[in-house]
Order: structure tokens, then sequence, then C-alpha cells
């Protein structure tokens, strides 16, 4: 029997919808303001995942220029129906204040892989939304809605109305059908059929350390629900010390030999050494993630096998193992015509400013707007994947004014970076500089201790190594000899949890940034990226967040992301 390791998507990967079509699985992730919108991912056992599709991938589909950080795809919801798939999706463009501006969309493909069909609008009564396809044809479309009014509940209930797929449209009228429970902030509805009962699966308590699935069935569509006896189906609340927390936001799956399955949102904290901890169970630098769970039926209701909380080690399906090749090179060479699919850009297409054949075997980005840009920024990044890796690349530039600069960036979002760079000094010409962004401060860490690019260096290189609570970086002038430059960063800092005063969905990424706010578009040349995690890393968190980190992180002077030492 194979054995299902979670998370099974690391990184930032949150809100899985899970979807069975024959002998294939799909899930499917929110990606909030990263373009292209939403994940797909395919496995044939639960084990062994491959990414597969990111479904919107053109502005007719998602048009993101301006929304904030942690706006853009929430909750997306994939199923499938009459010979074709259905991906349910909302597009977030305003988090703050008392509204939630938020408009709920549909798309359609007949392949997992294929092109999806423009658009179609659905609501805009609040996010999370979902659609139900009954035995009988009809359609349903459940979200929760946003109600704004002072002395009112933000959540105030799942809503459903049909949908009529011929005029594209809701018809009919809308109905109040769950309120959930006293956990409150009930959201993410999922409507299923199993036997004579439909179950509404919500998401309640936030999508932080206090994270619920909650369940409830009905033999009416319209309800009432009465809601699970041992709610919730599942929650890491009550704790705080597995390794898995924030178990919450999830979907149901059979297997075609009748085995069921929940995929859930996930995190894995880590705990840096004397820190003072938001209630004590650490940061999660990597984002919120995917992980998958047994389930068992006892009196019409399905459990998670062994207790409502996640395991990291769960029994897999009785299906044959298939494994897949890697999804994508350690290194990266930039040798093809279209960005790889590890990449991701910032509101819109890649092709707003990038391009891979104007210097072929390059990656070249038209300087464009600093990080707190909204609306156009020449940023390409990868998920964080691992607590421990290094990331490297060698960049060609050539700026004239200090408001030039390209190079290795980390980001959470436009109030949470750092970035190492080329740029130019007017009294020492070329130069290397660090800068870090932690809350919206923006810290110089160098100083006046830029450090000059020579005469003859044809290009710099640059890395960045990070572990389970600390980062630094390096450069080389002939990619042989390294040098470190004089600053540690705290990893744990690009975590949801530091961040969550300006959005905070989303999680760490690396990559490559070129910056022009002269109007020049000065370009920057990437020759490759290197991406590589070190092999023992899902062994080190498990050691680490289970029974301490030892002496690892001790002893250490320590530049926070402010440039002052601790």
């Amino acid at each position: 029997m194979s054995t299902i390791q979670n998370p099974v998507l690391k990184g930032f990967n949150p809100d899985p919808s899970m979807l069975r079509v024959g002998d294939d699985f799909y899930i499917a992730v929110s990606t909030f303001e990263w373009f292209p919108g939403v994940v797909i991912y395919h496995s044939r056992d639960m084990v062994n995942w491959r990414q597969v599709a990111r479904p919107l991938n053109r502005v007719e589909l998602l048009d993101m220029k301006g929304n904030p950080d942690s706006g853009g795809v929430w909750a997306p919801q994939l199923s499938y129906a009459d010979g074709q798939f259905y991906l349910i999706f909302s597009d977030v463009k305003v988090t703050g204040g008392i509204y939630k501006d938020v408009t709920n969309y549909l798309t359609t493909c007949e392949t997992i892989d294929g092109e999806w069909s423009d658009p179609v609008f659905m609501n805009q009564s609040g996010f999370d939304p979902s659609l139900f396809h009954d035995e009988d044809g009809r359609k349903w479309f459940v979200n929760m809605v946003w109600d704004h009014r002072n002395g009112k509940h933000d959540f105030g209930g799942i809503v459903l109305q049909e949908y009529n797929h011929d005029e594209k449209k809701l018809v009919g009228d809308r109905k109040i059908i769950y309120k959930g429970t006293d956990v409150g902030l009930t959201e993410a509805p999922h409507l299923y059929k199993f036997d004579d009962y439909y179950y509404l699966l919500t998401a309640e308590g936030g999508t932080m350390y206090d994270h619920h699935a909650t369940l409830a069935r009905s033999k009416n569509l319209e309800g009432p629900y009465e809601t699970h006896p041992d709610n919730p189906l599942i929650s890491s609340w009550g704790h705080p010390r597995l390794a898995l927390q924030k178990a919450g936001h999830a979907s149901i799956v059979n297997t075609k030999n009748g085995e069921w399955y929940l995929a859930h949102l996930t995190a894995r904290p880590t705990k840096a050494p004397g820190d003072v901890l938001l209630m004590d169970r650490g940061y999660s630098q990597l984002g919120r993630e995917t992980a998958i769970q047994k389930l068992e039926w006892k009196d019409g209701w399905p459990y998670v096998v062994d207790g409502n909380y996640p395991k990291v080690a769960v029994e897999g399906p009785d299906v044959p193992e298939h494994k897949w090749d890697a999804d994508f090179p350690v290194v990266d060479q930039f040798d093809s015509e279209e960005l790889g699919g590890q990449w991701q850009t910032l509101r819109i297409p890649y092709t707003q400013f990038a391009s891979l054949t104007d210097k072929p075997g390059n990656l070249r980005l038209y300087g464009a707007g600093g990080f707190s840009n909204l609306h156009k920024q020449a940023l390409v990044a990868r998920r964080w994947q691992a607590f421990e890796f290094e990331a490297e690349t060698k960049v060609s530039f050539d700026p004239v004014t200090f408001q030039q600069q390209a190079g290795l960036v980390n980001y959470y979002n436009t109030k949470n970076w750092t970035s190492v760079h080329v740029t130019w000094h007017e009294d020492k010409g070329k130069v290397i500089d660090l800068y870090a962004s932690e809350r919206n401060n923006v810290s110089n860490p160098l100083g006046d201790d830029v450090i000059p690019v020579p005469d003859d260096a044809e290009a710099v290189w640059f890395k960045v190594k990070v572990d389970q609570y600390t980062y630094t970086f390096s450069y080389s002038f002939d990619g042989e000899n390294w040098k470190d430059i004089p600053a540690t960063f705290d990893s744990w800092k690009l975590s949801d949890e530091y961040i969550q005063e300006s959005g905070f969905f989303t999680g760490a990424f690396v990559g490559m940034s070129c910056i022009d706010t002269s109007g020049m578009s000065k370009p920057a040349d990437f020759d490759y990226f290197r991406y590589e995690e070190k092999e023992d890393d899902r062994d080190h968190w498990t050691l680490t967040r289970h029974f301490g980190s030892g002496s690892k992180g001790k002893n250490k002077t320590v530049v926070g992301q402010s440039g002052t030492t601790k």
C-alpha cells in the first residue's frame, strides 16, 4: 500500500479543490495576485503530483492590474460534467475597509490543459464560490455573502442560486442555506450529493491557526442543514504541537474503489530560536500548502481516520503507483521561447515586460516599476518550496542612473521583500547594493559600503542561501569565486504570521527583478536561474519541528529586514 507524505503540494498552494475524473485526480489552488491565475495539479495515485495547467493565462480571463496585495484569485473550484471541466474563481479587487470588491466567474474547457473559455460573469455578492452539478442535471452556485453593515457579521452565510448554463447566468431566487457554527467566519462552500443526503463542506475560523473545516448535511438541497455531530471535520487548533497546522478549507473526493479522501489547506510553521511567537506556534514562510487525509464513514458521516486532525503520513488509495518526471529543471537556462511553468509574475503576463527571444538563451527584463507598484513590475519569481535551498542567477546590466537596478529578490508582497542588485552610483559607477523592506519600512544595510563592479566584469552573479531561520546573499564576478554580503535576514519574517497587517495569504518567492523608475525601460539579461533544495529538507523540518532546533541559529548576529542588529 502506498503512503501519502504531507504536504503533497509544498510551498504556496492553498485552498485545494480536489476532483476525480476516471482514473485521474486533480487539485486546483489559489494564486492571489500572482499570474497566471490558478495552478492545477494532476495525479494518478494521490501520492505523486505534477503541475498540469495554469488556466487563467491571458488578460481576457484575468486582468489584475492594480489589484492589492493578497487580492486577485481566491479559492478556485474545479468540477467536471457534460464532458468538460468547469472552473469557478474570484477576482478580488478590494480587500480593506468595510467592503470586499469581488467578482466571481466561470470558465470551461474540454481538456484540463487546453485553452479555457472567456469568463462568464456569475455574481459579486461574496467570495469563495463553487458550482454543484446535481443528479437531475441542474447546476447550483454557492458562495459566502459579505455583509458590510455595522452591527452585522461580515460573513453573512452561504447563499445558493441556480445557474442556467444555456443562458450563461444565474437564475431564480437566492437563498441563504447555512449560517455556520459558533466558530464563525463561514466561507469556502462545496456541495456534494452522497446517497440520500446533500453535504455542505465549509471553512470556518479564519485562515490562521484556528482554521477549521465544517461539514453539514440535509436531505433537501435548500436545507435546513444539520452540522456534523463531531464537528469540526478537521482542524489543528486543539493540537498546538502538530507539524501540520492551520488545517481547514477542504474538499472531498472518492476513488473508483470506494475509498474517500480529504484535501485540505495546511502550513508548516518553524520556531525561530529565542523569538516570541504568535500563539507559540511559529511562522510559515512557505505559505499555506496542501495536504490529504483519509476518510471513513460512520452513521452517514465522514470522519478523518484516527482523529480529526492532520497527519504527515497517510495510507494512500489502492491504485497503482504512478510517478512523474520532475516538473521543472534545477537550472533554467532560458532556452525556450516561453517561460517555464515554475515561474509567476505579479498581476500581469510576463510578455508585457519580458522576452525570451530578444537575446536568445537569456530572460530579458525591461525595467518597470518598483516593488510597491501595483500595476507593472518586471519581476519573475517562483515559490519557496523548501526550508533550505539555494537560488542563483547571472545578470548582465548596464545602468546609467541610480533609478535603474536589476538583481535577485526574495519577495512576499509590496511591503515585504529583500533585493540584491546591480545599480549606478554617481561617484563609484556600477555597484552592487542591497535594499530591504520590512512591513513597509525600507532599509539599506550596506549604507555607503556599496560594492563596486569591476570595469572588465561581463556580468554579476548573485546567490541567496536560505535556511530554516535566516538567509544571506553572496556575489561573484566570474561565477566561481564568491563573496558573502555582510547582512543576515530572518527568513521567517517572509511569512503569513509576520506579514499579517498588510495582506497575508501567499508565501515567500525568489526570483529576478529589473526596476527602472527613470522611464527608460532599461533591459537586464538573466542568463540562467538555479533553484536547488537541500536533499534532506523534509527530514530536517520534521526533526526540528518535533524535537527542537538544537544549537542551529543560536549565537548568531542577525540583521532583521529593518537592517538593525538584534
